[in-house]
């Protein structure tokens, strides 16, 4: 499973490090150590949609996209016989793409991994990144 720094965690959620480490210091989201402090994919994941759903940011700063990408974490990927449905919290917004289950396999997308939504009018595209 992936683990992110801090850093890496402040920008999928569109916050400050400073308020990313605030929030592990506070116990709001597990951390734990290689030297450095690391969240789970998985507990980022979740995490971000608790975020997302209060969508209050503690140092007031708007999340923003440019050129219409969103980074952010995979909360969810709900697989069909021949499509599939990703969503991905970036910052504040939650993002859910339908996609087909090739797709998904081919770029390996499972919840806890980085991902960028790019939006062009209707269709929402998944970049593994």
């Amino acid at each position: 499973m992936q683990s992110y720094t801090i850093g890496q965690a402040a920008r999928l959620l569109g916050v400050s490090p400073d308020t990313a480490r605030r929030w592990a210091d506070a116990g709001r989201v597990v951390t734990h150590r290689d030297g450095r402090r690391l969240i789970d994919g998985r507990d980022l994941a979740a995490f971000s949609v608790e975020v997302g759903q209060g969508a209050h940011l503690d140092d007031g700063e708007p999340y923003t996209s440019a050129r219409n990408a969103f980074p952010g974490i995979v909360t969810a990927v709900k697989l069909g016989d021949v499509a599939a449905q990703v969503e991905i919290q970036a910052g504040p917004h939650r993002l859910v793409s339908l996609l087909t289950r090739e797709a998904v396999e081919e770029l390996g997308l499972e919840v806890g991994m980085q991902a960028t939504a790019r939006v062009k009018s209707t269709s929402v595209h998944i970049d593994r990144t």
